[in-house]
C-alpha cells in the first residue's frame, strides 16, 4: 500500500492513451479510472481548441472522452479553480477529479477557506509547472525568434531550460533565459512563482526525474495524501497503471531541477520588485499605472480571492458610479481585500484590457506581508491575517442592526 511521500515511475496500460501521452499517460489514465469506477461524477480538464494556443476547459462525464485531455498546453493560461466555483457550484454536491498546476492548487485552497469549494469532493492531480506562455506572446515569439509560422506548430514544450516547438518540417528549441531576457518566454507571474511541484494536491506528477529507458515513457508520481494513495493503488491493482521504483539518480535530478527553478524565481522576483521601488515611489508608480483602468471588472471576475457576495467596489459611497477611470479607492479596496492571500496566478494581469501589471502590484504586497506575518497563501488551510466569517450570515447580522458597516465611518 502506498503512503504519503512514496514516489514511483508510472505508465499507462492503455495503448491509445500511450500514443497521445507526453510522459507515460499516467495522469490521463488515473482520471479515466476514477470516472469509470464512479469514484467521481466528472473530470474537469483542459483540451485543445482551434490550435495549441487555444486551451478550452471541459467537464467530462463519459470516460471515453477523457483521452482528449491528454498532453500539455503551455500556452493555455486558464485558472481552473475559479471555474469550479462558478460553474460547478464549488463541488458542493458532486465529486470531481481534475489536474492542477501550482496556482490552480493554491486557488483551490484559498477558495476552500472561504467556503466556496468543498475539497472533500475533489481529487487533485498536480502537475509540475515550469510556467505558461501567453498565447499572444507565443505567436509573436515563434514568428520573430524561431522564424516559424505559428500556425504550422503542432506541439510545444518547456524542457531542459528550453522552449521547444515541433512544426511542419522540423523542431527547434531556444533557451528560456535567452527568450525572457529579450521580453519573450513565460508570463511574468510564472517567472516569479515558487511552487513548481504542487505537493498540496493528492498526487504530484510530471516528467522531472524520469531517466533511463523510461524517459519520455513514464510519469514521475509523488504521493501527497491518503486520497491520492488510494487512487493510485486502486489503479495499479486494476491493471490500469504499471509502476516501478524511481531511479535514485532520477530523484537527484528532480531535486536539482526544482531547486534551479526556485533560484530562477528568486532572480525574477528581485528584478521585478526592485523595479517597483519602495514607499512613495512605489505608490506613485501604482497610481500612475492604474490610472488607465476602465473599470471593466475583469480582474475581479477572474480573481480566485474575490468572492464577496456584495463587492465593496460597487458601493457608491466608496467608488463613484460611472467614473472612468475610477478613483484610486477602487484599487485600494482590492489590495486591502486580497494582498494577504494573493496566489500570484496572474489572471488580473492576463485579462486586463489596459495591460496594467496588476499581478505584480498584488504579488509584491503579498510577499511583504508574508515576510511580516509568516502567512503563506494557498499551501494549506491556515487562515490569512484576518479571521474569516461566512459573509452572507455576517451581512445579515449587520443588516439587522440597520447598517451594513461594522464601523460608522461617517460620524
Amino acid at each position: 500500500m502506498s503512503k504519503k511521500g512514496d514516489m514511483y515511475y508510472a505508465w499507462t496500460s492503455d495503448a491509445e492513451i500511450a500514443k497521445k501521452a507526453e510522459c507515460g499517460g499516467a495522469v490521463t489514465s488515473l482520471l479515466k479510472f476514477a470516472l469509470e469506477k464512479k469514484m467521481v461524477d466528472g473530470v474537469f480538464g483542459v483540451t485543445r481548441g482551434q490550435d495549441i494556443y487555444d486551451a478550452v476547459p471541459v467537464f467530462i462525464t463519459d470516460p471515453k472522452e477523457v483521452d482528449k485531455t491528454a498532453g500539455s498546453l503551455h500556452c493555455g493560461t486558464l485558472l481552473m479553480s475559479k471555474l469550479v466555483k462558478k460553474y460547478l457550484d464549488g463541488a458542493k454536491d458532486m465529486k470531481i477529479a481534475m489536474t492542477v498546476k501550482g496556482c490552480d492548487m493554491m486557488a483551490m485552497y484559498e477558495l476552500a477557506k472561504r467556503q466556496q469549494i468543498n475539497l472533500d469532493n475533489v481529487i487533485m492531480i498536480g502537475v509540475n509547472c515550469g510556467g505558461t506562455v501567453s498565447p499572444v506572446t507565443a505567436r509573436k515569439m515563434i514568428t520573430e525568434k524561431f522564424g516559424v509560422d505559428p500556425d504550422t506548430v503542432h506541439k510545444e514544450e518547456i524542457d531542459k531550460g528550453q522552449f521547444i516547438i515541433e512544426y511542419e518540417g522540423g523542431h527547434k528549441g531556444i533557451s528560456i533565459d535567452e527568450l525572457e531576457e529579450q521580453g519573450y518566454g513565460r508570463r511574468s507571474n510564472c517567472r516569479r512563482c515558487k511552487l513548481k511541484v504542487p505537493r498540496q494536491a493528492d498526487l504530484a506528477c510530471g516528467n522531472w526525474g524520469v531517466i533511463g529507458d523510461k524517459a519520455g515513457k513514464a510519469t514521475f508520481v509523488e504521493v501527497c495524501s491518503d486520497k491520492g494513495a488510494a487512487l493510485l493503488d486502486a489503479a495499479v491493482k486494476a491493471g490500469v497503471l504499471k509502476t516501478e521504483a524511481p531511479n535514485p539518480k532520477g530523484l537527484e535530478i528532480r531535486g536539482k531541477v526544482e531547486n534551479a527553478m526556485y533560484k530562477l524565481s528568486d532572480k525574477w522576483r528581485a528584478k521585478y520588485f526592485a523595479g517597483l521601488g519602495e514607499g512613495r515611489e512605489r505608490l506613485k508608480k501604482i497610481v500612475k499605472e492604474t490610472s488607465r483602468c476602465i473599470k471593466c471588472y475583469s480582474c475581479i471576475e477572474a480573481c480566485p480571492i474575490c468572492y464577496c457576495v456584495e463587492c465593496s467596489t460597487k458601493k457608491p459611497y466608496l467608488v463613484t458610479p460611472g467614473q472612468v477611470p475610477p478613483n484610486f479607492m477602487f484599487h485600494l479596496i482590492r489590495y486591502a481585500h486580497i494582498a494577504d492571500s494573493c496566489i500570484n496566478c496572474g489572471q488580473c494581469e492576463e485579462l486586463c484590457a489596459m495591460d496594467i501589471p496588476n499581478a505584480l502590484f498584488m504579488h509584491a504586497q503579498q510577499v511583504e506581508l508574508e515576510k511580516m506575518f509568516g502567512h503563506v497563501p494557498g499551501v494549506d488551510m491556515s487562515l490569512p491575517l484576518l479571521a474569516l466569517v461566512e459573509e452572507r450570515e455576517e451581512r445579515d447580522r449587520l443588516s439587522a442592526t440597520g447598517s451594513d458597516q461594522i464601523f460608522d465611518i461617517f460620524k
